[in-house]
C-alpha cells in the first residue's frame, strides 16, 4: 500500500501529459547547451562556462557537444575558453566564478552584462531611465557595444539626432513589459514590444541558438530586480511587411514577382506561418537557358514545384546556422543549409548574396542561383547532371533523346558512366532496339516494384523486376542508386547494360556452341522439355570445356547412366532466378536435385561451390544461365561431405553406402 501510495503521483502525471522528469520540467535547447557549457568548465571551478570562440573574431558561443569534439563553427577553427557563466562572477582569490552577480535594477544591470552602450544610449533620453530604475517588471534585449558600433552612421546619427522620439522608440522597442525568461521563449512566437504593440519574433532552434528578429541571444537570462537583459548581437528594427509585400516592393524580385502570382503562392507569402524563402533574384533567373525557363514558367506544375523548393516550412536565420543541417520545403524536398564562414551555403555552395530580410511571417534570404527540384526537370535535364552521360550520349547518337525532352511518361534505366570503361558500343540497328529496352512506359518509383512484375519498354520488351534482401533488379542489371523523379519521367541509375532475353533456357544453350555437349546431355536425360517450359530457373551450365576435363571413363559412364546424369544435371539447376547483382556474400539456392549450391561473390567474381563462374547473367524468359568450366559434383557424390550431408531415411544411406561401394563411381573414387 506504501508503495502504492508513493507511484500515484506519479501515474497522475504522466496521465496528464507531463513530458518533463521528476526533478523539473524539460529543458529548453538553450539550457541544455548552457548545461554542456558547465560540464565542460567545470574542472575550472563552479559556474565556469566552456565557451568556443571562432578564431581572428569576437563571436563566441557556448558549446554542445558535436561543436565540441569538431572544434569548429561555419567550417571555421574555433578556440576553448573559460568564462564565467552568465549570472555570476570571479572573486579574487578564489577558483571559478562562485559569486552571483548583484541583482540590480535594469539600468545598472545593462553595464554588468556589458551593454554600457545601451546604458548611455538610456540616459540621453529623458523618459526611460526612471522607468528602468524604477518598479515594475521588464525584459529588455539589449544591444552588446559591438552592435551599436556596427550600425551605418547615417543609421545611428538618425537615431542621436532625435533622442526622445527616433531613439527612445528603438530602445522601446527592444523591451517588453514583463519577465521572460529564455525557457519561455519558443520558436516562432512573437512577444509584444513597448514601442507601439509592435511584435518581436522569436526563434528558438534545436541547436540552442536563440534569436530575436534574427539578432543571437549572447548572454541571457540576466536578472534584475525589475526585469531581465538578454545581450543580442545587433540593434533590431521593427518588422511591418509579410514576405509577400516585400517581394513587391523590391525591384530586384521582378521575375519571382511573376513566377508567385502566376502559380498562386501569393495567398502562403502573405499568410500566417513563420517561412524562410530563398528568393532568388532576377539573375538568378537569367542564368537559366531560357528554352528551360519558358518551359518551367509555362507549365504550372514545375512551376509551383519550383518555387515551393525555395520555401523552408520553418523560420531560419542565418546566426542560427553554425554547421550544416537538413531543412524541408514545402515541396516536401530536403535542402541542406550550412555556411562556410560569414557565408550561408545552400546544398554546400554560397548562393546567398543578401540575408536576414525580416518579415513578419518569416524571413528571406536573396540567392543568385535558381534551386531548381527534380519534380521540375525533364528526364535529359536529371541525366544530365547523373553519372550516366555515356548512355545520353548514345541515345543522341542513336536519335532517341526527345524521349527524355518531352511529356512522355517513362522510365529510364540508364547504366553508369562506369559500365562503358572498356569502350562504347557502335551505333547500329541491334544496338538502337537495345536502347530503346532500356526505357520502360510509365513513370515507376522503385520503392513501388514487386519480384515478379513485368515492365514494359519502348522496345516492345517485357522486363521482369527481382527483388533480393540488398538489391533490386530488373533483368540482368540492378539499381544503382536512388531514383531521380522528374516532371514526366523518372531516371534509374543502373549497374550495367540490360540484357533482355531472347529465348528459353534450352534456346539459350542451343545458340551457344561452347554448350553442344551439355545439350546433348539434357536431351539423354529428358530434361528439355523442363527447361524449355514456363518457369524460374537458374542455371549453371558447364560448358564443352567442362565436361572434356573429366576423365574419358567417367564421363562415358556418366552419360551411360540415364539416372545418375538426371541427377547430376538437376544439381545444376536452381529453383529460383538469382542474377549476379542479387548474390551479395553469400546465397544456398535450393537445385532441382534437392541438395543446396553455395553462391558467391568477391571481388566481381562470382562462384558456386567455390568454383569461379566463367560468365554471369546470360537471361532467358524463363532463367538465367550461367557459364562454367566445371561439373559440378553432389554432396552425395563428394565423399568427404557424408558426414554434413547424412540422409532422412535408410533408404538414402543404403544408396550412398551402395554409391561409395562401387568401385568406379562417377567421382572417379
Amino acid at each position: 500500500m506504501a508503495l502504492l501510495v508513493r507511484l500515484l503521483p506519479l501515474a497522475l502525471a504522466l496521465s496528464l501529459g507531463f513530458t518533463g522528469t521528476l526533478a523539473g520540467p524539460a529543458k529548453s535547447p538553450y539550457q541544455l547547451v548552457l548545461q554542456h557549457s558547465r560540464l565542460r568548465g567545470r574542472q575550472h571551478g563552479p559556474n565556469v562556462c566552456a565557451v568556443q570562440k571562432v578564431i581572428g573574431t569576437n563571436k563566441k558561443y557556448f558549446t554542445n557537444c558535436k561543436q565540441w569534439y569538431q572544434r569548429k563553427i561555419c567550417g571555421k577553427s574555433t578556440v576553448i575558453s573559460y568564462e564565467c557563466c552568465p549570472g555570476y562572477e570571479k572573486v579574487p582569490g578564489e577558483k571559478g566564478c562562485p559569486a552571483a552577480l548583484p541583482l540590480s535594477n535594469l539600468y545598472e544591470t545593462l553595464g554588468i552584462v556589458g551593454s554600457t552602450t545601451t546604458q548611455l544610449y538610456t540616459d540621453r533620453t529623458e523618459k526611460l531611465r526612471p522607468e528602468m530604475e524604477g518598479p515594475g517588471s521588464f525584459t529588455i534585449f539589449a544591444p552588446s557595444n559591438e552592435a551599436w558600433s556596427s550600425l551605418p552612421a547615417e543609421v545611428l546619427d538618425s537615431l542621436v539626432s532625435n533622442v526622445n522620439i527616433e531613439l527612445l522608440n528603438a530602445l522601446r522597442y527592444h523591451m517588453v513589459d514583463r519577465r521572460v525568461l529564455t525557457d519561455e521563449l519558443k520558436h516562432g512566437m512573437a512577444l509584444t514590444s513597448m514601442y507601439q504593440n509592435s511584435n518581436i519574433q522569436i526563434h528558438h532552434y534545436p541547436n540552442g541558438i536563440v534569436t530575436v528578429n534574427c539578432a543571437r541571444l549572447l548572454k541571457a537570462d540576466h536578472h534584475a530586480t525589475n526585469g531581465v537583459v538578454h545581450l543580442i548581437d545587433k540593434v533590431i528594427s521593427t518588422v511591418t511587411n509579410n514576405i509577400q509585400q516585400i517581394i513587391e516592393i523590391e525591384d530586384t524580385f521582378e521575375t519571382l514577382r511573376a513566377a508567385v502570382a502566376a502559380s498562386g503562392l501569393n495567398t502562403v507569402l502573405e499568410g500566417d506561418g513563420q517561412f524562410t524563402l530563398l528568393a532568388p533574384t532576377n539573375e538568378a533567373f537569367e542564368k537559366i537557358p531560357a528554352e528551360t525557363l519558358n518551359r518551367i514558367l509555362g507549365d504550372p506544375e514545375a512551376l509551383r514545384d519550383l518555387l515551393n523548393n525555395h520555401i523552408l516550412k520553418t523560420a531560419m536565420c542565418a546566426e542560427a546556422i553554425v554547421a550544416g543541417m537538413a531543412m524541408e520545403t514545402l515541396g516536401g524536398t530536403t535542402l541542406e543549409v550550412g555556411c562556410s564562414g560569414d557565408m550561408l551555403t545552400i546544398n554546400g555552395k554560397a548562393v546567398i548574396s543578401n540575408k536576414d530580410i525580416l518579415a513578419t511571417n518569416g524571413v528571406i534570404h536573396f540567392i543568385d542561383e535558381l534551386l531548381i527540384p527534380d519534380s521540375a526537370k525533364t528526364l535529359l535535364e536529371l541525366a544530365s547532371e547523373s553519372d550516366v552521360s555515356t548512355a545520353i550520349d548514345l541515345l543522341r547518337q542513336a536519335g532517341l533523346s526527345t524521349h527524355l525532352s518531352g511529356k512522355e511518361q517513362l522510365t529510364f534505366l540508364a547504366p553508369l558512366n562506369s559500365v562503358f570503361k572498356d569502350g562504347v558500343p557502335r551505333i547500329d540497328g541491334q544496338m538502337k532496339t537495345l536502347l530503346l529496352n532500356h526505357m520502360v512506359k510509365g513513370q515507376l518509383a522503385s520503392k513501388y516494384l514487386y519480384s515478379g512484375q513485368t515492365l514494359d519498354t519502348l522496345g516492345g520488351k517485357k522486363l521482369r523486376v527481382f527483388v533480393y534482401r540488398n538489391s533490386l533488379c530488373i533483368e540482368n542489371s540492378c539499381i544503382a542508386a536512388h531514383d531521380k523523379k522528374g516532371r514526366y519521367g523518372t531516371l534509374f541509375t543502373m549497374d550495367r547494360m540490360l540484357t533482355p532475353p531472347m529465348g528459353t533456357v534450352m534456346d539459350v544453350l542451343k545458340g551457344d556452341n561452347r554448350f553442344s555437349m551439355l545439350v546433348a546431355a539434357i536431351q539423354s536425360a529428358g530434361l528439355m522439355e523442363t527447361l524449355n517450359r514456363e518457369g524460374v530457373y537458374t542455371v549453371f551450365a558447364p560448358t564443352n570445356e567442362a565436361f572434356q576435363a573429366m576423365p574419358p571413363e567417367e564421363l562415358n559412364k556418366l552419360l551411360a547412366n540415364a539416372k545418375e546424369l538426371t541427377n547430376i544435371l538437376k544439381y545444376h539447376i536452381g529453383d529460383e532466378i538469382l542474377v549476379s547483382g542479387g548474390i551479395g556474400a553469400l546465397v544456398r539456392l535450393k537445385s532441382l536435385q534437392g541438395d543446396k549450391l553455395e553462391v558467391s561473390s568477391k571481388n566481381n567474381v562470382v562462384s558456386v561451390n567455390k568454383e569461379p563462374v566463367a560468365e554471369t547473367d546470360i537471361m532467358a524468359t524463363n532463367g538465367v544461365v550461367y557459364a562454367i568450366n566445371t561439373v559440378l559434383q553432389p554432396p552425395a557424390n563428394r565423399p568427404q561431405e557424408r558426414g554434413e550431408e547424412l540422409a532422412d531415411s535408410a533408404l538414402e544411406i543404403f544408396k550412398k553406402a551402395s554409391a561409395y561401394s562401387r568401385p568406379l563411381s562417377i567421382s572417379g573414387y
